[in-house]
């Protein structure tokens, strides 16, 4: 299992092979890319800001998707501060021998990074205008 936030750039495909098993019939990934657009309108800049327990969130949330005794190995990342328009924000990838549970288990990981995971995001429009999402 492996679970980070970083400021690097983040590969689909890496996540994937860290999942890689010889007993793993299924691996399932899941990648959030930056959009150009949100509620009609243009996004031209994005920044993710994190709080310091970010990482260790991660990790829980890791942890108790990994407990569940179908999973061979898991991989997540999130990104933070200023991703481009196609970059992967958030990278999910877990193994299992059969895929309706690696399915199952990956968008399991992902609503669960979605839901506790503090991590917010700037999103600057085109007109100039800002907002901040999933902010407490």
């Amino acid at each position: 299992m492996t679970s980070t936030v970083t400021e690097q750039p983040l590969d689909i495909t890496a996540h994937e092979r860290a999942v890689a098993r010889p007993a793993a019939g299924a691996v399932v990934s899941f990648a959030g890319v930056v959009r150009d657009h949100d509620g009609g309108r243009t996004v031209v800049e994005l920044e993710y800001e994190a709080h310091p327990s970010a990482a260790d969130v991660l990790a829980e949330i890791a942890a108790e998707i990994a407990a569940d005794p179908r999973v061979h190995a898991l991989a997540v990342s999130h990104r933070i501060g200023h991703p481009g328009i196609g970059d992967v924000a958030l990278a999910a990838a877990v193994s299992t021998a059969h895929r309706a549970a690696a399915f199952e288990l990956c968008a399991r990981l992902v609503e669960e990074v979605k839901a506790r995971l503090p991590v917010w995001k700037r999103q600057v429009f085109a007109d100039g205008s800002d907002e901040w999402v999933n902010c407490p």
